[in-house]
């Protein structure tokens, strides 16, 4: 069975809706999603690892408590 395709890195901006800035910041904190570089020095994110990202912040977040 094959992967699913890893999403880039202007796709993962897109769907948490954060800029370059803010999203490098959160990556240097160690609290952005978990992110794959590949050789060429880009990066890419799991679905999967997106979604356990979305959903560990919900429940750090006293708002959805």
């Amino acid at each position: 069975m094959a992967r699913p395709p890893a999403l880039k890195l202007a796709e993962v901006k897109a769907e948490i809706r954060i800029g370059p800035s803010a999203f490098y910041r959160l990556r240097a904190r160690g609290q952005a999603p978990r992110m794959i570089k590949l050789p060429n020095g880009e990066l890419r994110c799991r679905r999967a690892d997106l979604d356990a990202w979305w959903e560990a912040c919900e429940r750090d977040t006293s708002a959805w408590r």
